[in-house]
């Protein structure tokens, strides 16, 4: 069985949630407005590498039956939630929601808060992605419920999105390949 979504995968957006205040609660929305390089409008979160975080609705869903819970998506306090696009291993990839363009950057990892809202929780997101993915927003757009997504191969050169360590050293934020086996003899 295909753990990742191939590029060109295409899904659905489910739902769009906007955080007010840093630990503040995620309001729903129908539709948002999108700024390159700073994230969704209204959102406490702008700026730097983690202006979006997103997860998979079918994900959120195994981990309520595995855990016998019925704890609401927007309990992960994350901005979007898709389906049909899986997003393990998606780091550098390109996850397209209607029009706009999100670099996805890496993985979230599940915090405390998880724990404090479904026992064992925290535990069972931490493997194969599955506490979502991060990124930041390359195209001014506006967005809403229904939007189909996308997702891309990965960011040309010169993205924006890369560490601080390897400015400068022409490296991209992806790993570097391995490099190819030498033969003995």
């Amino acid at each position: 069985m295909e753990t990742t979504s191939p590029a060109g995968t295409s899904g659905r957006l489910e739902a769009i949630w906007i955080k007010r205040a840093h630990w503040g609660r995620m309001d729903p929305v129908a539709r948002a407005a999108l700024r390159a390089g700073q994230g969704i409008v209204g959102n406490a979160n702008q700026g730097g590498r983690r202006q979006v975080t997103v997860i998979e609705r079918e994900v959120w869903e195994q981990l309520m039956a595995e855990l016998g819970a019925a704890a609401e998506p927007s309990t992960r306090r994350a901005n979007l939630m898709v389906s049909g696009v899986r997003l393990e291993a998606s780091r550098g990839k390109i996850l397209q929601v209607g029009s706009c363009r999100i670099e996805l950057l890496g993985e979230t990892k599940p915090c405390e808060r998880m724990e404090q809202a479904v026992p064992g929780l925290r535990a069972a997101m931490y493997p194969n992605w599955q506490g979502g993915a991060f990124g930041a927003v390359l195209t001014d757009s506006e967005i809403e419920v229904g939007d189909p997504v996308l997702l891309l191969d990965p960011a040309p050169e010169g993205s924006p999105f890369v560490p601080w360590k390897q400015r400068g050293t022409g490296q991209r934020h992806l790993p570097p390949e391995e490099p190819p086996a030498v033969p003995a003899g």
